[in-house]
């Protein structure tokens, strides 16, 4: 995996752990305490998304399996809440 790769794996890790937060399911490391902030959740959801288009046929089939698998995690958790 070459670097762009990597640095696009850690975005798209941020945006999910960011909507986790945002949820509710793991606690904000700054705070140490669970926050829910639906509005932030469906942005990162929104962002997750629009990096889904805008990145269609020029990422690896490991990394659209990736960002596909963090879509389904954030939406699952999202209608649960």
């Amino acid at each position: 995996m070459d670097k762009n790769d990597q640095l696009f794996m850690q975005l798209l890790f941020i945006f999910h752990q960011s909507g986790m937060q945002a949820l509710g399911k793991i606690k904000n490391p700054i705070t140490d305490k669970i926050e829910r902030n639906l509005e932030q959740a469906s942005n990162s959801i929104e962002m997750l998304e629009m990096l889904q288009v805008k990145s269609k046929g020029n990422i690896s089939a490991e990394l659209d399996k990736m960002m596909t698998g963090f879509l389904t995690d954030l939406r699952l958790n999202f209608v649960d809440e």
